[in-house]
């Protein structure tokens, strides 16, 4: 479909020169590319209409030597400065490639009102419609970004445009309703900081940069209060009305609300080439893992890297790995100027870059039972439980994990765990390594005296340190809200699926099983009471009983 354009003023482009060609030496330094293959000016202020009228904010970076190797297009709230105009914009320029940078509505110049993720299929297709009336656009697209940008990339591949060529999704849900949501508990602590941090980004002055300093703290004096919309107002301050808008909607998984925050179709429509990255320890790891086997078993051609990352860290700390990675796809996919040079999977394991024809690899399923003496053994028990208490008012706290920001990753869990309601089952100091690649499992058997509960199961890797003491580091975890019509002291038999992994577990080290019934705020605490997400202020604590027979964890164990 062609949208019409209104009258725009031209925009005059910048002089390339020599601040452009330092800045490419640079990037190519940094982040150990090729050499730039031409210069690249950028047109700023681009103006895309949209067919209710509202016109988008873009950048438009292009290349001046002789190279043309299509478009790509990155959508972001983000704004278009750094590191989206370096990383993407200058970078991939350079390089032969005309990126377009558009500010999503309601963001950084772009007109319309914010509404995040509902608003960007409808957007991502005008904005489609008006590249092909552009007279540099060569037919040739390909998409890319990180996180929500990914997301914006999912929801065009709804229904693929004909022009695509290539796609490079990092750390980013095709299923938004799930990454809030999916649980069974709203997910807190990130939901409500994003919201924070997306509201207040735009603020002009000191005032924005008072808002990232104390964004933190300010987020950690509320996060505790109920009702949880009003709670965050203080925080809020009725800049991110999408925020109560989702807890208003949380707990009915087929209100049609959630439709527009749900872009699972586009696994099942898109048939060109999509590289996919993720982190060990990303928030949206579960979906990128999902977008790659659904992606492969229709037999498109899709890549997957996993690296040894938080959500933040794909930005940074992987930028390297990511932008190799990035330019090689798309010199095969959308120029043409280059041939596969990797497996299709790549993952980080024991500190080791490993490529594999399949994610996960073939691998042995290995049991490890609960036992009396919080003991975790190689045979079944024959009877036994242990019981713990739980109290929504006192909430158990999260410790690292898979979260967007903060205390993401491995950390530290020993002042965890020696909080009376967090029990371990641990297993003798193995003989020999134990390498686990793929999804682990926990199989509980446990009742509770309070119908209204959840579940937080973690696997964790125990060393000793040079003092002696013992050091558990988490793995891999899981949260479960338990099935409330099951009546109180009836046993609930339930499998966690724990959140993917590559992991080595040294000969001498020790396998650990956590059970807890929460992790806050990561997971908002279940009050007890059955009350809507919304509305809930009554607190009302219950005890978990986990029978040792019929309680297992499953290791998928592989030999690398």
């Amino acid at each position: 479909m062609s949208v019409p354009r209104p009258p725009v003023a031209p925009v005059a482009p910048e002089i390339p020169g020599r601040r452009a060609r330092l800045l490419d030496t640079v990037l190519a330094k940094v982040l150990r590319q090729p050499g730039a293959r031409s210069t690249h000016v950028v047109e700023r202020g681009v103006r895309v209409p949209m067919r209710d009228g509202v016109t988008l904010n873009a950048d438009h970076y292009a290349p001046t030597g002789a190279t043309r190797n299509g478009t790509i297009l990155v959508r972001t709230p983000y704004g278009r400065g750094f590191p989206s105009g370096v990383l993407q914009g200058a970078m991939l320029a350079a390089r032969g490639y005309h990126v377009l940078l558009q500010s999503v509505r309601g963001t950084f110049g772009s007109g319309g009102t914010f509404r995040p993720m509902a608003q960007e299929t409808d957007d991502a297709r005008d904005t489609v419609a008006w590249l092909r009336d552009q007279p540099w656009f060569d037919g040739r697209l390909g998409t890319l970004g990180a996180s929500y940008v990914g997301w914006t990339q999912w929801t065009l591949l709804q229904d693929p445009p004909p022009e695509l060529r290539a796609s490079v999704v990092q750390v980013a849900p095709h299923d938004f309703r799930r990454a809030v949501f999916g649980s069974g508990a709203f997910t807190l602590n990130d939901f409500l900081g994003w919201s924070a941090t997306v509201a207040g980004q735009q603020a002009q002055g000191p005032g924005r940069i008072v808002d990232a300093l104390t964004a933190g703290r300010r987020a950690a004096a509320v996060v505790g209060d109920l009702p949880l919309p009003d709670a965050a107002e203080p925080l809020l301050r009725g800049r991110a009305p999408w925020y109560r808008e989702w807890l208003e909607h949380a707990d009915d998984d087929s209100d049609p609300f959630w439709e527009p925050y749900r872009a699972g179709e586009a696994l099942q429509r898109v048939e060109t080439p999509v590289l996919l990255a993720g982190g060990w320890s990303d928030i949206f790891l579960d979906q990128t893992v999902e977008q790659y086997a659904a992606l492969r078993g229709r037999g498109v051609d899709v890549a997957l890297t996993i690296g040894d990352w938080t959500h933040m860290d794909t930005q940074f700390k992987g930028a390297r790995t990511l932008s190799a990675e990035t330019l090689a796809w798309f010199d095969e996919h959308l120029a043409g100027t280059a041939a596969r040079s990797r497996q299709p999977v790549r993952v980080q394991h024991a500190g080791t870059w490993r490529e594999l024809p399949e994610w996960p690899p073939p691998g042995v399923d290995t049991a490890f039972h609960p036992a009396a003496g919080a003991r975790l053994e190689a045979e079944p028990a024959a009877g036994g439980a242990t019981s713990f208490r739980y109290d929504p008012a006192d909430p158990t706290p999260a410790v690292g994990g898979r979260v967007m920001a903060g205390s993401a990753g491995r950390r530290e869990n020993s002042e965890l765990e020696a909080r009376p309601d967090v029990v371990t089952f641990t297993s003798a100091p193995l003989p020999a390594a134990v390498d686990v690649a793929g999804t682990p499992r926990v199989e509980l058997a446990l009742s509770v005296d309070n119908p209204h509960a959840d579940v937080f199961v973690r696997l964790c890797d125990v060393t000793v340190d040079r003092r002696g003491r013992d050091r558990s580091h988490n793995v891999t975890d899981g949260f479960l809200r338990l099935d409330a019509s099951v009546p109180a002291g009836e046993t609930h038999r339930r499998t966690v699926d724990l959140d993917p992994c590559a992991h080595r577990f040294e000969a001498g080290s020790r396998i650990r099983l956590q059970v807890s019934g929460g992790a806050f705020p990561r997971f908002a605490r279940n009050p007890g009471t059955g009350a809507p997400t919304a509305t809930a202020t009554e607190l009302v604590p219950s005890r978990r009983t986990v029978q040792h027979r019929g309680s297992r964890v499953v290791l998928p164990v592989v030999q690398f």
